[in-house]
């Protein structure tokens, strides 16, 4: 039975300012790493095998100090596991988004990377990963719309309408049919 820690990364600047990241390269900012430090001595305590991570730097940062305080644990890093991507809406604000646009911007061709093209990602990165590290505890560290599409499809059957907070972890558990949802966005360690 494999179990999958989904991770959002923690918080950056542009996450305060509401501004689409997408696969704008932005770093953790002070809180972040403050907040991935008590995630990463709550999974300190658990079972866990490797960690994969998306290669944008906020969630590298996580993966990274998350790695640090569990120690002698292996991370990978795939461009698959990046964020949606955001096209020309990536840097803006919902109010500059409206001023730019219009309030119907969504609907709008403005390059937003699709449902169906995080599925083709996500999907076979999961497959893969399963196939190389059966049975195992895997870590996995992300964004947060990314991981929403990647839920969707696992455990469509689970109603997760709250908005990932960073840091959260989210854990599945495979079953012989499918996924089990264990945990959904959950930031206890920041009590």
């Amino acid at each position: 039975m494999t179990t999958l820690g989904i991770i959002r990364h923690g918080s950056t600047h542009w996450n305060k300012e509401g501004r689409a990241q997408g696969n704008a390269d932005i770093p953790l900012d002070q809180d972040g790493f403050s907040d991935a430090r008590k995630l990463a001595e709550r999974l300190a305590t658990e079972n866990w095998d490797l960690i994969y991570s998306s290669d944008l730097l906020r969630a590298k940062q996580t993966a990274e100090t998350i790695g640090e305080s569990i120690g002698n644990i292996d991370i990978h890093f795939d461009s698959r596991l990046r964020e949606v991507s955001g096209g020309q809406i990536e840097g803006t604000t919902e109010a500059e988004r409206i001023s730019t646009w219009g309030n119907d911007w969504r609907e709008l061709d403005l390059g937003i990377e699709s449902a169906e093209s995080v599925k083709a990602r996500a999907l076979p990165f999961i497959e893969e990963m399963i196939d190389k590290h059966p049975n195992k505890n895997i870590l996995i560290v992300s964004h947060g719309s990314f991981i929403k599409h990647l839920l969707k499809e696992l455990v469509p059957h689970s109603s997760m309408t709250d908005s990932l907070k960073n840091t959260s972890i989210t854990k599945v558990k495979s079953l012989e049919n499918g996924w089990d949802l264990e945990v959904y966005n959950c930031t206890i360690h920041l009590g």
